[in-house]
């Protein structure tokens, strides 16, 4: 048992309403706050989760509680990196040791999972537009409780921040905004307004001026009451300084920077915005993973992370010879391209390490974009760049590319320009759940025209469909799953492919399996064992391209197997079968055959290990062989 499993909780067990915080003394809700970071540590240690950035607000997460009542006031967190502390104060203490586990609490917060939990979040820069509306929802019902969106510096890179606080700075209502300002998102934070944000009143002068004020002040007759309208106020002098000119533009009441560790001065502020009228920002400095130094020394590595040893930081099992992930291979295979031809431009959004570009920006940074959190912006961007020649890899998780939807369509796709986009974590991707799954991008993308889609059935054919993608002059996409394949390795000189050629991996004509992406070797797997044991011959074809179909493929076997399987790691509804469908019915080709689709279900998948949800839809090796064994009776 580790250290921080032996130290006994004295405070935090005691602690059965949320509102129960308010009656804290200063030690004891110190002393809670770090039972809490103990708490969140070793199940995190356990489990993996979002370390960096629950620790960094553990002390707002007491400030907010103290100030407000979260069965009554509406908090809302962005994103929901955050919001462990909150999990665990809100009735969730018991529970947490399950958190990201399948049939466990959620890693992020879920309205069905708490009554506490009033907005559910797992992609950025949504709080503001929600809790106004909430805050829009409640003066138009004649309430008076708050409304308070706690939203992280690197979400204010994203216009959506920014449309909600232009729409509220324009309603003039009472809305509470709480800036958790740590300087960093997921990686370091890029661009301009991040160079606004952290701009300080460190200036020697403006320290000088503000004593010489005060003592002035304190002159006067009624000198002692002036200065507390003056402390009040203090922020809105460090406004005219600091990012507070921003939020003013915007008609918000901006109150900052505040130091985001000191709980009484959080409370003392929060009691302050209560009883103004008006939209407020509220500009608060946190340190991302606060109180375990080795969080706190690289951040971007704890912010989300796996499992570890709580006394080290180290991850569990050390150094491995596991084979290079999906990731890794695009970011090698990339580097490799771009290394000998300038027109390639790498972008992400805010994801660097996340989408295996981190050695890419270091070894090529002329050629290496970060756009922040600006998925849109980053589509249309490249398009920009497509006009003049450049090809432009845009790589971003599939569920966070469904944001760009419009910008895929109108900006790159009608125009036939040649944008590259790469979805990382396309399919099931585990404990993140739901919010991040890449349930939907075959479904969203086939039907878009002069997009070509891919989906490599292993790591190999990932580095020869980046090269095909490179090659094709127009729009292409390709998805591929998070972590590891069956550890084939890509060729020195990927070869391109035939665009809307199948690979017939396995002969047969008893039954033909048709699928895609990640499916193919399950299903080779499941056609060896269940031609074992039947005796009966299974074909198995690697799609490898869900637009333009490998037609010539797909219609000779449909004509010599008259029983087929369509695998695919996406939604059913409208994805890979449903193209093949739609093929077999467009050439009068369906009668006759006996046709079943396997793939996620109409449904939101919860969250838990890879394995253990692919097991339970039944699209691993043994839910194949089941679905052989009933197509053929």
């Amino acid at each position: 048992m580790s250290d921080f499993e032996q130290h006994s909780l004295r405070i935090l067990p005691t602690i059965t309403d949320p509102g129960m915080v308010a009656a804290l003394s200063p030690e004891d809700m110190a002393g809670l706050a770090r039972e809490i970071r103990q708490v969140i540590i070793s199940t995190v240690s356990m489990n993996g989760g979002h370390l960096a950035p629950s620790l960094g607000v553990v002390e707002l997460t007491l400030a907010l509680l103290r100030a407000f009542n979260p069965a009554r006031d509406k908090i809302v967190w962005d994103v929901g990196h955050q919001a462990y502390a909150y999990k665990i104060l809100t009735g969730r203490l018991e529970s947490f040791h399950t958190l990201r586990t399948f049939g466990g609490i959620s890693g992020f917060p879920k309205c069905c999972e708490s009554p506490y939990d009033h907005f559910g979040v797992g992609h950025s820069s949504t709080s503001i537009s929600a809790a106004l509306g909430m805050a829009m929802a409640r003066d138009m019902d004649k309430k008076d409780h708050h409304v308070i969106s706690v939203i992280g510096d690197g979400s204010m890179t994203a216009g959506l921040a920014y449309e909600g606080l232009n729409q509220a700075g324009g309603w003039g209502g009472k809305l509470i905004v709480v800036l958790n300002d740590n300087e960093m998102s997921i990686a370091k934070n890029v661009g301009a307004l991040s160079l606004f944000l952290s701009r300080k009143l460190s200036h020697r002068w403006v320290l000088r001026l503000k004593k010489d004020m005060e003592g002035w002040i304190k002159s006067l007759p009624y000198g002692q009451d002036l200065m507390g309208y003056v402390r009040r106020g203090e922020e809105s002098f460090k406004s005219f300084f600091t990012p507070g000119m921003l939020f003013e533009a915007f008609r918000f009441n901006y109150l900052g920077p505040i130091d985001g560790h000191d709980v009484e001065r959080m409370g003392q502020v929060f009691e302050e915005v209560k009883e103004i009228d008006g939209p407020v920002l509220v500009h608060v400095l946190t340190k991302k993973g606060k109180g375990y130094d080795p969080a706190e020394s690289n951040p971007t590595y704890f912010h989300g992370v796996g499992s570890f040893e709580p006394e080290t930081g180290q991850c569990e099992g050390g150094p491995t010879s596991a084979p290079a992930t999906y990731t890794e291979v695009f970011g090698n295979t990339l580097f490799h391209k771009a290394r000998t031809d300038p027109r390639i431009i790498a972008i992400t959004a805010a994801m660097p390490e996340g989408t295996g570009l981190s050695a890419f920006a270091e070894k090529l940074p002329g050629q290496f974009v970060d756009v922040g959190i600006c998925e849109q912006h980053a589509v249309t961007f490249a398009a920009g760049l497509a006009t003049q020649g450049y090809r432009p890899v845009v790589a971003i998780y599939s569920t966070f590319l469904q944001r760009s939807y419009d910008q895929i369509v109108h900006d790159v796709c009608l125009q036939n320009l040649p944008v590259t986009f790469c979805l990382d974590r396309g399919g099931l991707v585990g404990e993140d759940g739901p919010t991040h799954h890449g349930a939907f991008d075959l479904s969203y993308l086939r039907h878009i025209p002069n997009l070509v889609l891919m989906a490599p059935k292993d790591e190999a054919e990932l580095a020869r469909m980046l090269v095909t993608a490179l090659d094709h002059h127009g729009p292409a996409a390709i998805r591929y799953p998070r972590g590891v394949g069956v550890g084939a390795k890509p060729e020195l000189r990927p070869e391109p492919i035939p665009i809307g050629r199948g690979e017939l991996v396995r002969q047969g004509t008893d039954v033909a399996v048709i699928a895609v992406g990640s499916r193919v070797h399950p299903c080779l797997a499941a056609a060896e064992a269940f031609c074992a044991a039947t005796g009966k011959t299974v074909a198995v074809l690697n799609a490898r391209f869900v637009k333009p179909l490998p037609e010539d493929d797909i219609l000779d076997l449909a004509a010599r197997c008259k029983k087929l399987l369509l695998v695919e790691e996406n939604t059913v509804a409208g994805g890979f079968g449903s193209a093949v469908l739609e093929l077999l019915a467009d050439k009068d080709a369906l009668a006759g055959l006996c046709v079943r689709r396997l793939g996620l279900p109409d449904a939101f998948v919860e969250h838990g290990p890879q394995r253990t949800l692919r097991g339970k839809i039944g699209i691993d090796t043994e839910g194949i062989k089941r679905a052989l064994s009933e197509l053929c009776g």
